[in-house]
């Protein structure tokens, strides 16, 4: 997978963690999460997704 394709896929899923997290956060407790601890929440989700993108490799013909 190219370069610019696992940057894509991990920032979308870092919006989305973070947007998703921050949801459930204001229905649990009641008020909003600040927006430096959905960005933690979503860069920890990074680290993994990385490796992983980064062993993905395209199958071979």
């Amino acid at each position: 997978m190219p370069f610019w394709q696992r940057a894509l896929v991990l920032l979308a899923a870092m919006m989305g963690v973070s947007f998703i997290f921050g949801v459930i956060w204001n229905q649990l407790f009641g008020f909003n999460l600040p927006g430096y601890i959905s960005g933690v929440i979503g860069g920890l989700t990074a680290v993994p997704l990385w490796d992983l993108l980064k062993r993905t490799k395209p199958k071979q013909k």
